[in-house]
C-alpha cells in the first residue's frame, strides 16, 4: 500500500519552501524552494509566483492529499470589492508605522500610554508595536486614504495563498487560523472573536463600517478550511483538502512537536523565542506578545527585528569565512575583552526602540580585535535572545530549557555559546524547514483527525550543556540600559 503524502508550505520573508512528508511518520519524500523579493513592501503576486515555482520543482501535488500553508505573520494583505489586490503587502518589518501604534495605545488609553498599554494587552493579549497588522492598517489610513477607502477585505499572506489556491473568487470564503490572526492586533485568542470596534478605530470607521469589512473565518486547529480547485497553477488541485494553515511561528512550534512548558529559541531573519502554553498572557511592558498556537493552546513570544543576520553583518565587517568567523570568535575570552555589542542594526521590536541603532561599547587599544568583535556580536545576539526568554518567564512561563533553532543554528558559534549565554541547557534538532514541517504535520492532522496532532519524531538532536556566565550578560544589559535611556 502506497504512503498518504501530505504538503507544507512556508511562505517566509524571504523564500517559500515546500515539503512533501509520509502522513504517517513525517518522513520526507521531497523538498524545493523559491526566493521572494527583498525588502518589508512585497506585492502578494509574488508569493503565489513563488509557491508554483515550488510546486513544479516538486513534480507537483496529484499525489498529494492534503496541504498546509505557513506564513510570515502581520503582513497586510488588502483586496478590493473585485477581489483585487490594492497596494503590495506592508512586512511585519516594516516600521513605517511605529508612531501609528504609539497613536493607538494613546487613543485606547484616552491619552494615557500606561492605561493603552493595559487596554491593549488584556483586549487582544499584545501592546501594539509597528509589527502588527492593525498599525499598519492605521498607516494606510493616514496616509493613503483613497486606498483605505477601497478595502473590501483584509487578509494575512498565508490567508490569500490559501484562498488562491482554492481558487475561489469569493472574499466569503477566505479562512484563517487563531495562530495568525492573533497576531493582527483586532483578534482575541481567548474568546476566539475578531474586535471590530478595534478594526473600526484603527481605519477611521463607524463599528457599521467596521462590520461590512470581510474578515476571514476563524477555522480549527485541524478543520478542512477549503479544497484546492479545479485550475489552479494551470493544475486541477481539486484533490487537496487544505488545512488551515499557521503563522510561522505557531508552524514552526508545531513542527519541533513542542508541547505547554517548552519552548524555542529561533535565529533567523528575526530572533523569536516562543513558549507553549496552556494559559494566555497579557503583558503589559509590551515584551511578549500572547499570541495564540496551532493546536488550540497560547505562544507567548518575544520577537526581535534583529536576528542571525548580526552575525553575518559581523562576518562581512571582518571579512572571513564562516568557519573563520567561528573559529576566531570562539578562540576569544568570553565576554570578549570588555567589548559589548547591542545589535539593534534595524531599530529594535524587545525592547520596542524602532528608531534605535546597534552600539559597540568598551573599546580599548588592546581588546579592540577580529577576535573580540566576532565574540561579541555572538555574544549580544544570544543576549538579546537572552533577554526575550526574561521577558517571557517574567509572564509565569517556565523556561527550564530550550530547542535552538533557525538559519542561524549554522554558526558553531551561536550554538557553542548558546547554553552559557542563555543560562540553560539547550537542544539543537537537526536543521530543517520546521514551518514547512509543521504546516505538514497540520495537514497529516487534517486527514487524521483526533483531538492531538500526529507525532513525528525528531532525529539527530544535539544536546548541549554548560556552565553559565551570567558576567557577559550583565554587561550586556547595563550596556542595552544606556541605549533604552538615549530613547527615553
Amino acid at each position: 500500500m502506497s504512503a498518504t503524502l501530505v504538503a507544507g508550505v512556508d511562505s517566509s520573508t524571504q523564500s517559500c519552501k515546500i515539503v512533501i512528508r509520509d502522513a504517517a511518520t513525517g518522513a520526507l519524500v521531497r523538498e524545493a524552494k523559491a526566493s521572494h523579493p527583498e525588502g518589508t513592501e512585497v506585492h502578494p503576486d509574488e508569493w503565489w509566483r513563488a509557491l508554483g515555482e515550488v510546486v513544479d520543482a516538486v513534480g507537483g501535488l496529484d499525489d498529494v492529499a492534503a496541504l498546509s500553508v505557513g506564513g510570515q505573520q502581520h503582513g497586510m494583505v488588502l483586496l478590493d470589492a473585485d477581489g483585487e489586490v490594492i497596494r503590495p503587502a506592508l512586512l511585519w518589518n516594516d516600521t513605517r508605522s511605529a508612531q501609528a501604534a504609539r497613536d493607538l495605545i494613546h487613543e485606547l488609553g484616552h491619552g494615557d500610554e500606561a492605561v493603552g498599554r493595559r487596554a491593549w494587552a488584556d483586549a487582544v493579549g499584545s501592546v501594539l508595536v509597528a509589527s502588527l497588522t492593525i498599525t499598519k492598517l492605521r498607516w494606510l489610513a493616514d496616509h493613503e486614504p483613497d486606498n483605505a477607502a477601497r478595502i473590501a477585505a483584509v487578509c494575512l499572506p498565508h490567508d490569500w495563498l490559501t484562498w488562491k489556491l482554492s481558487g475561489a473568487t469569493s472574499m466569503r470564503t477566505l479562512t484563517t487560523d487563531r495562530s495568525d490572526a492573533s497576531g493582527t492586533g483586532y483578534f482575541d485568542a481567548v474568546t476566539n472573536t475578531y474586535r471590530r470596534d478595534l478594526l473600526a478605530l484603527a481605519l477611521r470607521l463607524s463599528r457599521e463600517e467596521a462590520e461590512a469589512i470581510v474578515l476571514p473565518r476563524v477555522v480549527g486547529p485541524h478543520e478542512v478550511a477549503l479544497r484546492g480547485g479545479h485550475d489552479v497553477l494551470g493544475r486541477d488541485l481539486s484533490h487537496l483538502a487544505l488545512g488551515p494553515g499557521c503563522g510561522d511561528n505557531a508552524g514552526a512550534a508545531l513542527g519541533l512537536g513542542l508541547r505547554p512548558g517548552q519552548t524555542s529559541v529561533s535565529l533567523g531573519t528575526s530572533g523569536v523565542v516562543a513558549a507553549v502554553s496552556a494559559t494566555p498572557t497579557h503583558d503589559a511592558s509590551g515584551l511578549v506578545t500572547g499570541f495564540a498556537d496551532a493546536t488550540g493552546a497560547f505562544l507567548p513570544l518575544a520577537c526581535t527585528l534583529n536576528g542571525a543576520r548580526v552575525l553575518d553583518a559581523a562576518k562581512k565587517v571582518l571579512g572571513v569565512t564562516y568557519a573563520e568567523f567561528d573559529e576566531i570568535a570562539l578562540a576569544a575570552e568570553p565576554g570578549a575583552g570588555g567589548l559589548v555589542h547591542v545589535p539593534y542594526l534595524e531599530g529594535e521590536r524587545t525592547p520596542n526602540l524602532p528608531g534605535a541603532t546597534g552600539t559597540l561599547t568598551g573599546m580599548t587599544l588592546a581588546n579592540l580585535t577580529p577576535g573580540n568583535y566576532a565574540r561579541a556580536a555572538v555574544e549580544g545576539l544570544l543576549c538579546l535572545m537572552g533577554a526575550c526568554v526574561d521577558a517571557v518567564r517574567a509572564q509565569g512561563v517556565d523556561v527550564a530549557e530550550v530547542a535552538l533553532v533557525g538559519g542561524g543554528v549554522k554558526w558553531v558559534s551561536a550554538r557553542t555559546l548558546a547554553p552559557a549565554v542563555l543560562g540553560v541547557p539547550v537542544d539543537v534538532p537537526e536543521p530543517g524547514e520546521y514551518v514547512a514541517d509543521g504546516a505538514a504535520k497540520q495537514a497529516a492532522w487534517v486527514l487524521a483527525g483526533g483531538e492531538e496532532p500526529p507525532v513525528w519524531e525528531l532525529a539527530d538532536v544535539e544536546h548541549l550543556v554548560a556552565e553559565p556566565q551570567p558576567q557577559v550578560r550583565a554587561a550586556y544589559d547595563a550596556a542595552a540600559a544606556a541605549v533604552l535611556a538615549q530613547h527615553a
